[in-house]
This record gives structure tokens, sequence and C-alpha cells, in this order.
């Protein structure tokens, strides 16, 4: 595992809250509110721009979004780079390497992918995704690119039998080929989380959930990161439509002062 400074705020006593973000604006409020970290939300960043969430923007979109955001923010900024924008390690390994190039020091790699055709997302083989993790990792430590590479398990996220199990071996698998970190969304369940936690020495990421506990409580379990999604983006523009919804039946702008 690297040393970086956005590493250290993983194996901190305290979980890191990461403040998930979508633009310059976003990531602003966050450094204005003394976050220690940020990360972009792939789906809040793909609806921003009109596309569904599953690697239907090209990786340029991306790499220019995030451009500004470093261009603009200070704060150790993460970048969900989804299942890689390509099953080309050698072509993802170069996309997180223009990342690294522009300040990013971390990435979030999912193992699961979305079919263009149906919109479905399905669970990639382990030992197939461990290759392409394994290829990754080793071109980037040719290139002496350093940076905190947080896997995404999605066996909770799509429901699958044994989840626990398979995440547990999922873990010790992708630790061997590189892994910093692991990530499972919709991992909510007291127990579940205790028993993944002490399955690994990876520091586990957790996702905002309804049915998520409280940080004290995570932080008890041994949680060492926690994330937002695109939750927050989408209350936002919960509330922007109901604002909007105000002016056109006030016929007035007061609502907004």
């Amino acid at each position: 595992m690297n040393s970086t400074p956005f590493t250290l705020l993983h194996q901190q006593t305290t979980p890191l809250l990461l403040c998930n973000i979508w633009d310059v604006a976003s990531a602003k409020t966050a450094e204005k509110l003394g976050f220690s970290a940020m990360g972009t939300s792939s789906a809040a960043i793909a609806r921003m721009l009109g596309y569904a969430d599953g690697e239907y923007m090209a990786f340029e979109e991306l790499l220019y979004i995030v451009k500004r955001i470093t261009a603009c923010c200070t704060l150790p900024l993460s970048v969900d780079i989804e299942a890689g924008f390509s099953d080309d390690p050698q072509i993802t390994a170069a996309y997180i390497k223009a990342l690294a190039e522009v300040g990013v020091v971390g990435i979030n790699i999912e193992d699961s992918k979305v079919n263009k055709a149906n919109e479905q997302r399905t669970l990639l083989n382990e030992n197939k995704f461990a290759g392409y993790l394994s290829a990754i990792t080793t071109r980037l430590k040719k290139d002496n690119v350093s940076l905190f590479i947080n896997v995404r398990t999605d066996t909770f996220l799509l429901g699958i039998n044994g989840a626990e199990r398979e995440t547990k071996k999922r873990a010790k698998l992708y630790q061997t080929v590189g892994a910093d970190g692991l990530f499972v969304p919709c991992l909510v369940q007291t127990e579940a989380i205790d028993a993944i936690v002490n399955s690994t020495t990876l520091p586990v990421n957790v996702m905002c959930m309804p049915e998520l506990s409280d940080f004290d409580s995570l932080q008890s379990l041994g949680i060492k990161r926690i994330s937002m999604g695109n939750f927050l983006f989408d209350a936002m523009q919960n509330d922007l439509e109901k604002m909007l919804r105000l002016i056109h039946h006030k016929k007035s702008f007061n609502v907004l002062f």
C-alpha cells in the first residue's frame, strides 16, 4: 500500500467522510466547509451531462470536468472511473495516468459493467477482473504513477446470493493485485459490515443508503471511509424542482429571498 497523505486519511480512527461532488461549484463548497477530501460521483456527472450512469459519457468529458475541479480547488480528489472506460487495461492505465497528471490522488474502479444494449448491470468474473486490475497496477507502477486504488465490488448492490462470502473472496483477491481500499455500496447491515471489515486489512468504504447506521456506529464497526454517492446531487435536484415550481406557481421570485 502506498503512503500518500490521501492514503493516510484511510488509516485514522475516525472514518474519512468523502464529499461526493460533480462540478467546480460543489467542490468549492466542500472545500469551504472543511471536508478532508472529495470524490466525483459518476452518476451525478453523467446526469449533469445528460447521460445514464454506466460509461455512456466519454472519458475525455470526465477528464475535462476533473481538470476544472483540480484547477480551482486544493482538496484531495478521488475520481470514479466506473469500470475503467475500456476493456483494455493498458488504455485504462493511460486514463488513470492522465488523471494523476492533473492532480488526482485516487480512483474508484468497479467490478461490474452496464450492458448498453439492455442497460443491465452485471457482476464480472472475479478472476477476469483481478487479471485486468493486475495489468493496470503493473503498468502504473512501471510508469511511476502512485495513487489510491479503491476497488468497488457490486456484490451487495446487485443482491447476489452469498454476497457476504463473495465480497470476502473478492477483497482478498483484489488486494493481491494492488487494491488499496474496498468499496461495498449497499452494504448496510451491522453483522455483514462487521464480518467484512474483520475479514480484510483493506480499509472498507460504505456509501450513503437509507438504512445505513450513523457515523459513530460505523466507526465502532471499523469502517474507514464513508461516501455519499449520487444522493447529494439528487437531493439538490429535488430542491431545485421544488423552488422552480414555487416560482412558477406564485409568479414571483420572493421565494428566493
